[in-house]
This record gives C-alpha cells, sequence and structure tokens, in this order.
C-alpha cells in the first residue's frame, strides 16, 4: 500500500504562507510560531524533491512546480474537507440526495428559485428533478418514491400544501379553421386533432388518461408541452397549455387562445410530502424553500386528499 511522503496540514500550511503574503502573517492567522512554519514548509520540500518556494529579495514566491503542486493541492485540501462534511451530515441524518416529482404543468422558474435559494444550505446533497403527468405524480407519491412531490393531485390518505394555482389555455394557430369559431363547443373540438400529453405513471397504458384529451376522433400524443408548442406553431392541431408555456407565443401572435364551454381552466398546483416522518432535515428545508418560491406557498392550509376517482375526472 502506498504510503503519502507529506501529509495534509504541511500543504495547508504551503497554501497559507502564500494565501496569507509571507510566514510572519500565515503564522498569526494559523497561531503558530513563524519557526514551525519554517520548517513545515521545508520538510515538505525536502520530502518531495523539488522547490517549492524560492526567495527574491525579502520574499518568498512560488517556482513553477511550486505553482503546480499547490493547485492542485487545494483541489485535495476541499475534497478531504467535502468529505469530512459529508460524514457530519450523515451523522446529523441530513440527506445526501433528494429525489423531487414535479407536476410538468408547474413553472420551472419558481422550482429553479428554490433549488438557487437551497443551493449554499445544501452541504453537498445531490438533487434529482423528474416530470411527471397525473398518474405518474400520483404512482410516486403513493409508493412513496421521491421525498418530495409537486403535484396537481392529492392522492388518498396524504395532504397537500398549495403552491400555485395554473391555468390552461386552449391553443391553437391564428390560420387554423377553430379560430372562426366565437366559442368552440367540445363536440366542436372533438372533430379536430387534438395534441396530448402523455401520462408518465401505470396509467400510461390507458389512452384515456392523457392530459386533457377531450375524446378528439383524431390525437397525436407526446411528452412534452414544448413539442406541443411546436406541432401547433406549424398550424397544426390544438391543445391545452399551461398559460406560462404559451404566453409568449400567444404575446407575438404564434398561437391564439380559443374561448370555449369546457370547464376546468385552473388547476391547484401542492407540494406533497410522501413519507413525512422519514424526511430528514435537507428535504424538509427544502420543502420550506419549494414553499417560499411559489405564490401560494405562505398558505400553510393543508389541502386534503382527493376521492379515488378524482383522477380520471380531472383528466377529462
Amino acid at each position: 500500500m502506498y504510503r503519502p511522503h507529506s501529509t495534509l496540514e504541511q500543504w495547508r500550511i504551503l497554501q497559507a504562507v502564500v494565501d496569507y503574503g509571507g510566514y510572519a502573517h500565515a503564522a498569526e492567522a494559523l497561531n503558530k510560531s513563524q519557526s514551525s512554519l519554517n520548517h513545515a514548509v521545508a520538510k515538505l520540500q525536502a520530502q518531495l524533491g523539488v522547490q517549492l518556494l524560492e526567495v527574491k529579495g525579502r520574499k518568498a514566491e512560488l517556482t513553477d512546480e511550486g505553482k503546480v503542486l499547490l493547485r492542485r493541492s487545494r483541489q485535495l485540501t476541499q475534497q478531504i474537507e467535502q468529505l469530512e462534511q459529508l460524514a457530519a451530515n450523515m451523522e446529523q441524518g441530513w440527506e445526501h440526495e433528494l429525489l423531487i416529482s414535479r407536476e410538468a404543468i408547474y413553472p420551472s422558474s419558481y422550482l429553479f428559485d428554490a433549488l438557487s435559494r437551497f443551493y449554499p444550505e445544501s452541504r453537498g446533497t445531490r438533487v434529482t428533478v423528474i416530470d411527471n403527468i397525473i398518474s405518474g405524480s400520483t404512482d410516486a407519491i403513493t409508493n412513496r418514491r421521491v421525498d418530495l412531490a409537486i403535484s396537481g393531485h392529492v392522492p388518498p390518505g396524504h395532504l397537500g400544501v398549495p403552491l400555485a394555482m395554473i391555468r390552461m389555455v386552449l391553443c391553437c394557430h391564428p390560420d387554423h379553421p377553430l379560430t372562426q369559431e366565437s366559442v368552440v363547443e367540445p363536440a366542436r373540438l372533438e372533430r379536430e386533432l387534438q395534441i396530448v400529453i402523455r401520462d408518465t405513471g401505470p396509467l400510461a397504458a390507458d389512452p384515456d388518461k392523457d392530459i386533457g384529451w377531450l375524446k378528439a376522433k383524431e390525437r397525436w400524443t407526446v411528452s412534452l408541452f414544448r413539442d406541443a408548442i411546436d406541432i401547433l406553431r406549424r398550424g397544426v392541431g390544438f391543445c391545452w397549455i399551461p398559460e406560462h408555456e404559451a404566453r409568449p407565443y400567444l404575446d407575438n401572435g404564434e398561437l391564439i387562445e380559443l374561448k370555449s364551454t369546457v370547464y376546468k381552466h385552473l388547476i391547484p398546483i401542492n407540494l406533497i410530502i410522501p413519507d413525512e416522518d422519514n424526511l430528514g432535515p435537507a428535504g424538509k428545508r427544502f420543502a420550506e424553500l419549494i414553499r417560499a418560491s411559489s405564490p401560494m406557498g405562505g398558505d400553510i392550509a393543508c389541502v386534503p386528499s382527493e376521492p379515488a376517482n378524482q383522477q380520471a375526472d380531472d383528466a377529462d
């Protein structure tokens, strides 16, 4: 087994001598004697067989070799600090990884705000975000596949904290025949091609559960709203799109919002903790930041679970 010739303390002393501009200031910062620092650096150079510092006038400066090794030593000491911090986090129960399920209609800007605020406190916690649609969200919650879930449905036995109300708009291209209707009836929509978003969960095999499907005889199914938007911009089909996703294209005239008698234009989004008893401090802190970054997150009132058959109704 390889045994290192140098110690971590020697490299830290060398870093301090460089960072504080000499032995005297470094000794004061480290609360050590100047002679002990001189001895540590001299011993380090002897052990390595490489000169790290050279005296120029009254100042010690790094050699070219010293610059290379100092840079690598900083990486080493940083990794050691991260390793020790990880061990401390484990001792405190701070999770090293969080898995988040996000309903695809929830605005990315809210989630990214929470992530950016979490990062300085994260202690190296890895965060994975998975986008889900309808039963994908429900499956992640009921089977406790994730630590936190941002969902449009509150499954039985769970409570949701309101985050936002997402308005869905019925969109098509300005040249689409549906724009000739002042108010579009469901029967009229059924005669046109509809673009729908595919369910990501166990019910994906059932086409009736795809998001927003209005029983149109012709339908194309995609996985992303941005794909649906790109299809609409080419003059093909109609689709329910979250307003925040459609707004840039509605404002520049590439898409038109249709008026319809179809109900349920608003979808409530909630934060759900699938297994609150086992959620650690990192998950709890991130949950706080998600609430703080959402329009309705300050409302601590919980939303009760939905009836078991409610999800099927909402998919229509």
